[in-house]
């Protein structure tokens, strides 16, 4: 097939700069974040299920809206007649 051909770029030397790393570790406190974990992943499956349960009820929301304003026109159409 047909394949469209890309222009040829000039090569341009990469510059990197050797940054020597002196950092000595941070001393922990004595508390793991473990135990939090739990609590965390707990969160985030309650956000979860609250967005799809809000969002469940906005498309329920709408379409009860729309369906009402299909049948408020069928009707009001039936007595105009």
């Amino acid at each position: 097939m047909l394949r469209p051909k890309l222009p040829d770029t000039p090569h341009v030397p990469s510059i990197t700069a050797h940054v020597p790393q002196d950092h000595t570790p941070i001393p922990s406190v004595g508390r793991s974040l473990a135990p939090y974990a739990g609590t965390a992943a707990a969160v985030v499956v309650v956000g979860v299920v609250l967005t799809a349960l809000l969002a469940a009820v906005a498309i329920t929301a709408v379409s009860v809206a729309i369906a009402a304003v299909v049948l408020r026109s069928l009707v009001g159409n039936t007595t105009r007649r």
